[in-house]
Order: structure tokens, then sequence, then C-alpha cells
């Protein structure tokens, strides 16, 4: 299976919808991928995704660019999540405030490479495709899923190795396109 296509598959089976526990996310990701539940590989994948955000940190610039730009703009987070990590690191570091609106993928029932994302998203926030720019990191997650609904959007490749345009390197970049 190509990475992309993984990914999605993923974030379909463990994003879509809240969990009781981390491990029956696990459980259920290792059903989707025929992959045997073995009390090991469940204390590993369970490991690994709490290391992940436990360790997460925003960029140096993330508050003082979201800071500014809500001044003049509704900014919206819309994440791919699961119920256990994006929630605990937004409130880690005070960054829910800096959002007016939060759309979380184990909210909303689909990820944002789901056809019905973005017009959804549009009309909970009154806007047009035009009125909108998505800032990403992935190409395929948000840059491609964002384009597909007629949404203007820039990668972030922070170490500038992705043959991709438009793209950034730093959030300062936004407030120039």
């Amino acid at each position: 299976m190509e990475y992309p296509s993984f990914v999605i598959q993923l974030e379909q089976v463990m994003m879509t919808r809240p969990f009781n526990s981390l491990a029956e996310a696990c459980e259920l990701v290792c059903d989707a991928f025929s992959v045997e539940k073995t009390k090991e590989r469940l204390d590993a994948m369970i490991g690994m995704w709490n290391k992940n955000w436990l360790l997460a940190q925003p960029y140096e610039e993330t508050k003082e660019v979201l800071t500014k730009l809500r001044k003049n703009y509704t900014l919206v987070l819309l994440a791919n999540s699961d119920n256990f990590s994006v929630d605990k690191v937004l409130d880690k570091f005070n960054l829910r405030e800096l959002f007016d609106i939060v759309f979380l993928s184990y909210n909303e029932g689909m990820i944002k490479t789901d056809t019905r994302t973005y017009p959804l998203l549009m009309k909970k926030l009154k806007l047009t495709s035009e009125d909108m720019l998505v800032v990403g990191d992935s190409i395929e997650s948000d840059i491609a899923a964002a384009q597909r609904a007629g949404v203007k959007a820039i990668l972030i490749d922070r170490r500038n190795t992705r043959d991709f345009q438009p793209k950034i390197m730093n959030l300062h970049e936004v407030e120039w396109n």
C-alpha cells in the first residue's frame, strides 16, 4: 500500500469517532490492516501514539502569527484527530483560544479528505471557497483535499524538501500570500 493511502485509511479508522480507550482504537487499526493484535503490538502502538502528543510542541512562530492573523481573519483549526491527542496539545499550550472554530475529525465523523468536509465547514462559517485559505503540511490530506473543494491551499514545508507550489517554510510567510 502506498503511504498516502495508508495514512488516509488509518485516519478513517482511528479519527472519525471518539473511542473509550486508545487500546480500542489501536485494535480497530489492526483489524483494518489485517495485523495480528498481540499485547506487545498494541502496547507499542499505544506507546508511540502517546509519545507523539506528549512530545508535541508548537512551532516557535505559531502563537505570534495566529494572534496577528486573528485580528483580521476567522481562524479555523481543521484537523484529522483522535480524541486522545490534539485536544490535550491544544490545552497544554493554550492554543485553543487562538482559533475561532476547532473542527476535529473525530467530532465531525469525517476526515479532511472526505468530500463532505469542506462544504460542511463552509456552511458552518457562512463562507464560500473563495473566502478561504488552507495552510497545511500534508499534500494529500491538506492541500489536495482543499483544492478538490475549490479552496486555495498553501503547503508548509519547513525543510523545503517537497517540489510543490505554492509553499512556505514558516508561518510568517502566510501574511504575504
